[in-house]
């Protein structure tokens, strides 16, 4: 197989790439690259368990299973948009038929990483806001903390192991607190003073506004979840301190409790009873396949469309592999909303639509 330079602009013929912000799209081009393969030779075979999606840029490709003919594949062909037989392990071979065949092949774990990041985007702040203005007023932060829907789900004694196990941090204005682009490792909540959010743009290297959070705000959640960059700078803008709870006592005292991990037969139970899906992948990911009469809800759209779920019902959150649904459904618990999460993703359980 040899390898070409990649275009940057073909990436975006295909789904859900063409989803991702422009930085991400050129972050995803330098480490993807164009292959060849040539007649009669082999991009996968069934039952490979390779972590690799591959998109067919020329040619044509056959997809067989238990050695027979069961479709061909064209290059510029709508079904051809989408990756090839995506779940693993693979439930076809595919084969060159064409004299020649280009494809890009994308580390799967990369790209659903970069589809988490990408679409936590500007909302890399978390909302585990103050219940109220009176408790905000109260300067008790840890009464605000605990009156948070969020912490309604902990058990007792893991919120007694939280507070012993945070370590408090004075910091001064100007002071950066999270680093956009750096590995997520703390949970923060603001003991005192205010912080200032700010995103960088490929556009405005300086920052654009965000938010501004003060006492009894929490943020840095969502990259601990989904195991994603930072999306965010977050600078005090006055003196203050913080409270941080490490990255693997978080998962462990806080977001596991929240979580509610479903196996597929559970799941379809739920759903069978009157629970609903609720798929938080792109639209374009959702339409190429998904499960019957499931509502898809992109994970950048979480926040601003929570009112448009139904409190009554238990929803089953579903993506890829667990990664973006998992920080769906804590978004949704600290809404004190009924949700569960599909263990391993459709890729794991091996669902199509």
């Amino acid at each position: 197989m040899e390898s070409k330079p990649l275009d940057l602009g073909l990436l975006r013929s295909f789904s859900p790439l063409d989803g991702l912000k422009p930085e991400n799209l050129q972050t995803l081009a330098r480490k993807t690259v164009l292959r060849e393969l040539s007649a009669g030779r082999f991009l996968f075979k069934e039952g490979d368990s390779d972590k690799r999606t591959y998109y067919l840029v020329s040619g044509v490709l056959e997809l067989l299973k238990d050695e027979r003919s069961v479709t061909m594949l064209r290059a510029g062909s709508p079904e051809a948009r989408n990756p090839i037989a995506p779940f693993t392990p693979r439930r076809y071979t595919a084969r060159a038929v064409s004299e020649r065949v280009e494809f890009i092949a994308i580390d799967s774990d990369m790209l659903d990483m970069m589809l988490t990041w990408d679409q936590t985007g500007s909302y890399e702040v978390g909302e585990l806001s103050s219940a109220n203005e009176q408790a905000a007023a109260s300067d008790d932060w840890m009464t605000t903390l605990l009156q948070t829907k969020a912490f309604h789900r902990i058990p007792p004694a893991n919120i007694q192991a939280i507070f012993m196990r945070m370590q408090r941090m004075d910091a001064k204005a100007g002071d950066v607190i999270i680093k956009q682009g750096d590995d997520g490792d703390y949970f923060y909540v603001i003991v005192k003073g205010k912080c200032l959010v700010t995103r960088e743009t490929p556009l405005n290297k300086a920052g654009i506004k965000l938010a501004e959070l003060s006492m009894g705000d929490t943020f840095g959640e969502e990259a601990l979840i989904a195991d994603a960059k930072r999306n965010a700078n977050i600078t005090m803008l006055t003196d203050g301190a913080l409270m941080r709870l490490a990255k693997d006592d978080f998962r462990k005292l806080l977001n596991e409790p929240m979580l509610q991990w479903v196996e597929l037969d559970q799941a379809r139970q739920i759903v069978a009873n009157g629970g609903k899906w609720l798929d938080v992948r792109l639209p374009s990911e959702f339409e190429n396949f998904h499960l019957e009469d499931a509502l898809n809800l992109p994970l950048y759209f979480i926040r601003l469309k929570l009112k448009t779920l139904d409190p009554r019902l238990h929803y089953v959150v579903v993506c890829d592999t667990g990664r973006r649904s998992s920080a769906a459904a804590y978004i949704l618990a600290e809404r004190d909303l009924n949700a569960s999460v599909l263990k391993g993703g459709m890729n794991a359980a091996n669902l199509k639509k």
